[in-house]
């Protein structure tokens, strides 16, 4: 959308709100906030930097986020080296940024004095290590989300950044659109009235297996890619795109899609540096013995001190097509629902339960949140400037910490009391034995 209003920023503002109707149509979004996302696009207009200038970056895991990551990051800055533990994705990397240095220990790349930031697009469970060795070597970073694999992690990956006073973006890119910023602008300023239930269909995950183990492929270093986990013989579906289906390295769904969707309920709560104070949780299906770790189907509530109900459950198509009903038929979304009204929002579109809650402009005096049409441009900015990105560790951290609580309520089935200033859970010690991971030497902090 953002590149769309961009190329239409050289029209005359007539012939762009003559255009505006078909792209709000389009995109669902009401023509006042089209006119201001092009007043924006014109703001944003830089001229193109020097190629002595440009920004030099690494890219830490390969696979297929980070390589789009770090296509996306070559619109603005140099590729200079690439990194991954499969020699096969290394040299697709290579290959997608000519004359980037390859190499399969990030430890390396953090001794390149000419590196200014850092991509990590690693598997979680590699993310709070990289993240925290770069900052500490003086280099900024963009972390795919979620930023960590436990709570502990996230505590240490901020303060790494309030010591070293590094950039860090988180990679929860929904802040960037304008989607889910007219929502949470509307919801932080009454359109609905009071906040008292927000609902977060997120898909299903797999369930699969058992599966059988097998050689490790040539040129794969499955020893450190495994890392601080638990070590275990080669299994394929553990490995690249289906790791987030296992507890050992992620949470599944709840990490992966709800690191995103739970991440801008906190937004428009104005819980970024807080968070619930309980969460019960359940798992809807069995897994099978020897398969998929991660619940593929679950149903959690929390619930904050100011009695915002928030509930985050998993749907299959054919439960969508059925028993689930929602404003649209989508297969993951928010609905935030209040004194006043609903409000739906998905990537690409958002309703309400009166056309007028959207079409409504908000008024001047209104209180608006942070603005970046674009995740990766705003890091680059921010490595520029200096300033706080959209998504700092502070805020990535108690996003991936919902996602946390989550998991840990479905694995013990049951509800737990949680402290967001403490950070721990109350009275709980078996719930707080997840707060952190005894981690697999040598791969733990004494490395970095």
């Amino acid at each position: 959308m953002m590149h769309m209003l961009r190329n239409l920023a050289r029209l005359s503002r007539r012939h762009f709100l003559q255009s505006s109707v078909g792209l709000a149509a389009a995109s669902s979004l009401p023509a006042w906030y089209l006119d201001e996302l092009l007043a924006q696009a014109n703001a944003e207009q830089t001229p193109n930097k020097a190629p002595s200038d440009q920004l030099r970056v690494a890219l830490i895991g390969c696979g297929g986020m980070g390589t789009g990551d770090g296509k996306n990051a070559s619109r603005m800055a140099k590729m200079v080296a690439v990194c991954d533990v499969d020699a096969s994705h290394l040299d697709r990397a290579k290959q997608t940024f000519p004359g980037a240095e390859g190499y399969s220990d990030f430890r390396k790349v953090m001794e390149r004095k000419d590196v200014d930031a850092v991509i990590c697009g690693t598997v979680d469970h590699w993310h709070a290590l990289v993240s925290i060795a770069a900052m500490r070597a003086g280099k900024d970073v963009y972390c795919e989300k979620p930023l960590t694999l436990t709570i502990d992690e996230g505590k240490r990956v901020v303060e790494a950044q309030r010591q070293t006073g590094r950039i860090l973006q988180t990679g929860t890119q929904q802040r960037s659109s304008s989607h889910f910023r007219l929502a949470v602008d509307l919801i932080r300023n009454g359109r609905i009235g009071k906040v008292e239930r927000a609902q977060v269909w997120l898909p299903a995950g797999l369930r699969g297996g058992p599966f059988p183990t097998g050689p490790v492929p040539e040129g794969f270093d499955f020893d450190f890619w495994q890392g601080q986990t638990p070590k275990v013989e080669y299994v394929k579906e553990r490995t690249h795109f289906s790791f987030r289906y296992w507890w050992e390295y992620s949470g599944g769904t709840i990490t992966d899609w709800g690191a995103h969707h739970n991440d801008i309920v906190l937004w428009a709560l104005e819980m970024d540096e807080s968070g619930p104070v309980s969460v019960e949780g359940k798992p809807l299906v069995e897994m099978i013995p020897g398969g998929y770790t991660a619940s593929s189907e679950y149903e959690i509530t929390f619930t904050y001190a100011n009695g915002a109900v928030h509930e985050c459950r998993s749907t299959t198509a054919s439960e969508w097509n059925g028993a689930v009903k929602d404003p649209n038929g989508q297969l993951h979304g928010i609905k935030f629902t209040g004194s006043d009204g609903w409000i739906w929002v998905t990537r690409g579109e958002i309703k309400a339960s009166e056309r007028s809650l959207l079409t409504e402009k908000l008024p001047e005096s209104a209180k608006r949140v942070y603005v970046s049409n674009d995740h990766m441009d705003n890091f680059l900015e921010c490595v520029r400037s200096r300033k706080p990105t959209i998504c700092p560790a502070s805020v990535g951290h108690r996003s991936a910490t919902v996602a946390h609580l989550g998991a840990t309520a479905v694995r013990l089935g049951r509800k737990l009391q949680w402290d967001p200033a403490k950070e721990d859970y109350v009275n709980d010690a078996e719930a707080s034995g997840w707060v952190s991971r005894p981690m697999r030497k040598p791969y733990d902090f004494s490395m970095i």
